[in-house]
């Protein structure tokens, strides 16, 4: 287990909702990539700061710890975002409309320090509560082949 490296996915998670970036330097490696980020960026701190940036100003991320565990090596956290809608990333007629999305964040650490970062995330069911997105509809599963 990596007690520190816990701390340190943890302090992220509280970064991204109060929008206090500062304290990245002291919780990323320099070289440090974030893998799902929707742009590219310079690896280190500053190129986390530009996305952690962009998903709280921009999208009004907020997240609320649901789990995590950790091992020597990975943090792994799941949570639940808080967004809201921006018409020219979700679609038009999304603009401030509040929606809950789940995700999973994988780290790799190294030492106390963040290295990696992987990150899934329901965007299609994000989209679906926007409404840029129609529901799926339930009467496609009544035809579905059973028991295969």
């Amino acid at each position: 287990m990596n007690n520190r490296a816990r701390a340190a996915a943890l302090a992220v998670f509280d970064a991204i909702n109060t929008g206090e970036l500062s304290g990245l330097d002291d919780l990323v490696t320099e070289d440090f990539v974030d893998h799902g980020s929707p742009f590219p960026l310079p690896p280190g701190p500053a190129g986390y700061r530009q996305v952690l940036t962009f998903v709280h100003h921009v999208l009004g991320i907020r997240y609320t710890i649901d789990d995590i565990f950790d091992t020597d090596d990975r943090v792994v956290v799941r949570a639940t975002a808080t967004g809201v809608g921006v018409d020219t990333i979700h679609g038009p007629g999304t603009e401030g409309k509040s929606y809950q999305m789940t995700t999973v964040h994988i780290y790799r650490t190294e030492g106390s320090l963040l290295a990696e970062h992987w990150g899934v995330r329901d965007e299609l069911g994000a989209r679906i509560q926007l409404g840029s997105l129609p529901a799926p509809d339930p009467g496609a599963f009544a035809n579905a082949p059973q028991g295969a």
